[in-house]
């Protein structure tokens, strides 16, 4: 992929009507660049369009393996194992994918265009036409990963809670909304606000992904396997991609993108934090009894109420089963002096055992979730919100607990 490289500009699509097109010369392979308008059915037209004529022999889109399979199987999400999904700790990414779909639902709703038709146009084409798709995204939860670990701690939890209170909101999106979705993704529009003013989200958001597709294009495309390959693209990443496309790419590109792929491991310090305020927990009993039993059966006694009853009512707030509720009382002091298992795991574990979701849980999850109460109607997505409000509940009470007995031992 070292060769010279020629490039062309194609303008008389634009000209006609159509996206932005860029069409270079990478070797032995041309690549047609098209800018989509991710809210467009005029976009998923040129799509089909193009496919169609014949002159691709390979059909490269903008997704990644679980958005690909989403588009494919809508009820996919709902078809996974949710006690697996608890066990993996994979509940908020899940949580977080089910409003981002909530949020594309009501775009769909307002507009009469579903979000993505365009590449759901490229998967239907290129599957009639038998050519090869390959999808060259990066996994939508790497970039969220990226995404929370490039951003410093102290703005996290505003951009995550604008995040949910924007997708989850049900005033109707604004056709600015629209028009940025236009030039990207629904993650990409529901950050545009801040990646325009902050160059530690812009990077994995949008350029970090400019070049993994690239890479991506590299390793799916050595020389002589594609003659030319359409490359459908929402057209906020046109530019980016083809410079990196005008520039020498790597022989060996995988080891770059492996390292776009990779998000920092925590840090020793936040893998040692659980296991601390444990062993602060336990020596403050010790600490309490030494002094006196009374005092020690009150600091336990303690522990015992605030972090059970934190935890068994934040539980409440998702309208968990009564013996969800109870259950969770009891595991959360238990739990939250034991960092290899959580009182969300337990809660959930519960509520899965007293309400099985159904197979219409299932089917209607995706259209449940675009309204706020259908967040608590469905079974599915209860669950999720009683697993992360048993687990916010736990580590409050853990805290508050933590700083009531620090107070009785040292408070004078």
């Amino acid at each position: 992929m070292t060769d010279s490289q020629d490039t062309a500009t194609v303008d008389r699509e634009q000209a006609a009507g159509g996206g932005p097109r860029r069409t270079l010369k990478v070797g032995e392979t041309r690549y047609t660049l098209l800018g989509t308008a991710h809210v467009s059915a005029e976009s998923a037209t040129e799509v089909r369009e193009l496919i169609d004529s014949g002159e691709f022999d390979a059909v490269a889109i903008e997704l990644c393996d679980s958005r690909h399979q989403n588009l494919a199987n809508p009820d996919a999400l709902g078809e996974q194992d949710l006690f697996q999904i608890f066990r993996q700790g994979k509940a908020g990414m899940v949580a977080a994918s089910l409003a981002l779909g909530a949020f594309q639902q009501r775009v769909a709703e307002q507009s009469g265009i579903e979000p993505g038709a365009e590449m759901r146009a490229a998967l239907e084409a290129s599957q009639a036409r038998n050519l090869p798709l390959l999808l060259i995204d990066r996994d939508v939860g790497v970039t969220l990963k990226r995404i929370y670990h490039n951003v410093p701690w102290w703005q996290r939890f505003s951009l995550f809670s604008g995040l949910l209170g924007g997708v989850l909101s049900r005033q109707d999106v604004s056709a600015a909304d629209i028009e940025r979705l236009k030039e990207g993704d629904v993650l990409e529009s529901t950050f545009s606000e801040f990646a325009s003013e902050s160059e530690t989200l812009y990077t994995p958001l949008i350029s970090e992904r400019d070049r993994y597709m690239v890479l991506r294009l590299a390793e799916q495309c050595p020389p002589g396997r594609y003659r030319h390959v359409l490359v459908v693209i929402g057209a906020g990443h046109l530019k980016g991609m083809a410079e990196h496309l005008e520039q020498p790419l790597p022989e060996a590109p995988t080891p770059e993108r492996e390292t776009l792929e990779a998000t920092p491991p925590p840090s020793k310090v936040w893998k040692a934090l659980p296991w601390l305020i444990t062993a602060l927990v336990l020596t403050g009993f010790a600490i309490g009894f030494s002094r006196n039993t009374e005092l020690g059966w009150q600091l336990v006694a303690e522990w015992f109420l605030i972090n059970g009853v934190l935890s068994g009512a934040a539980t409440l707030v998702a309208l968990a089963h009564p013996l969800t509720v109870i259950a969770t009382v009891f595991a959360a002091p238990l739990t939250s002096l034991n960092p290899t298992i959580g009182a969300g795991f337990v809660a959930a574990g519960v509520e899965l055992a007293m309400r099985k979701p159904k197979v219409r849980d299932f089917a209607t999850l995706r259209h449940d979730v675009t309204e706020v109460k259908g967040w608590w109607r469905n079974r599915v997505s209860r669950t999720l919100l009683v697993f992360l409000t048993a687990t916010l509940g736990s580590a409050a009470g853990t805290w508050i607990a933590g700083f009531r007995i620090a107070g009785a031992l040292f408070g004078g």
